[in-house]
Formats: C-alpha cells, sequence, structure tokens
C-alpha cells in the first residue's frame, strides 16, 4: 500500500469536508488512517491458497460446519464498514483442512472493499477450488452501516447471502440441514 498517498487523500478529505487539517486532533490522522488501512484491507495483498494448500486425509465425508465466523468488511459503494457472520459448510472429498483455516479464507476475502455478494462466492469459490470437496455452502448475515448510519436509517436490519457449489446446488435437504445447523 502507498501510506503517503493514503495520508494526501485523508488530508484532502478533511479539508474537503471543511475542518483544519492542523487542528491538534487530526495532526496524527492521516497517518493512523494509513495504519489501519493497511490492516482493514489486507486482505488485498492476501492469497487464500497460504491457509488452504495445508490439507489432511479424512475417510469421513460427512459435512463439516464452521459456524459463527466474525466478519468485519468495508462496503465498496460507501466505504462503510459491514459486520456479521459467516457460516461455512463442506462435504470433504477425502481431504479436509485445518478448522482455523476456514476463519482464516474469511478473513482474506473480508479485509478488501467489496459487497457481501462478492465475498459469500469468493469463499465459496476459493474452498471448491482448493479443497475440491463434494459440495460447500457459504451464508453470511451482515449489518451493514450504509443502511443503518445514512441513507434509509434502519438499524439492525441484516442482509443473508448464501452459495452452494457442488451437491449443495441441486440437494435442498443438505441446505436446509445447514440453515438447522447454523440456527441450533
Amino acid at each position: 500500500m502507498d501510506k503517503e498517498k493514503i495520508e494526501q487523500g485523508v488530508r484532502l478529505l478533511l479539508e474537503g469536508i471543511g475542518e483544519d487539517i492542523n487542528r491538534e486532533g487530526l495532526l496524527e490522522t492521516p497517518s493512523r488512517v494509513a495504519r489501519m488501512f493497511e490492516e482493514i484491507y489486507g486482505g488485498l495483498a492476501m492469497n487464500p491458497a497460504q491457509h488452504l494448500n495445508k490439507t489432511f486425509t479424512a475417510s469421513n465425508n460427512e459435512m463439516v460446519l464452521e459456524k459463527d465466523i466474525a466478519l468485519y468488511s468495508t462496503c465498496e459503494h460507501h466505504l462503510l464498514p459491514f459486520y456479521g457472520k459467516a457460516h461455512i459448510a463442506y462435504i470433504p472429498d477425502g481431504k479436509v483442512v485445518g478448522l482455523s483455516k476456514l476463519a482464516r479464507t474469511v478473513e482474506v476475502f473480508a479485509r478488501r472493499p467489496q459487497i457481501q455478494e462478492q465475498l459469500t462466492a469468493q469463499i465459496a469459490d476459493a474452498l471448491e477450488h482448493y479443497l475440491k470437496p463434494k459440495g460447500v455452502m457459504v451464508v453470511i448475515e451482515a449489518e451493514h452501516m450504509c443502511m443503518t448510519m445514512r441513507g434509509v436509517k434502519k438499524p439492525g436490519t441484516k442482509t443473508v447471502s448464501y452459495v452452494c457449489r457442488g451437491c449443495f446446488e441441486h440437494d435442498e435437504s443438505k441446505v436446509n440441514r445447514v440453515f438447522q445447523m447454523i440456527k441450533d
């Protein structure tokens, strides 16, 4: 990331809204924002392969569900946060990945400016590509600050998106089972 450009941009933004960039409380704000951007947009420099390439042999082909994975991302339309939970289900086909790697994969894609629908698909596609499971389903429930603090101003509204790949695409019973497991 180009920290200097970010700092210049923050100064321009503050001036644009009528702030005094030489005010004591704002003197270090451009630098703080640049450091924050390295953290919250760090997924732009990450590849999911670093988390999903290491797999383990598993003879059990039952469903694996990791639910309630906290996520924080940024809407690309307003650069406001959205946050919530991701749930990942997959049916292994001979290999599994460490459970922490599922949460890390969510982080890779959540730490980029984007839309929730795309985030959901990116996670599912990465799991399908690297794990080659019989099927994968990703569900994301999130609250979007662009709906909470501006525009329609409806706090508490959640958006739910889900993507099915492989055997989940045409098997409603598997999809329903995942939703039931998430609720339990």
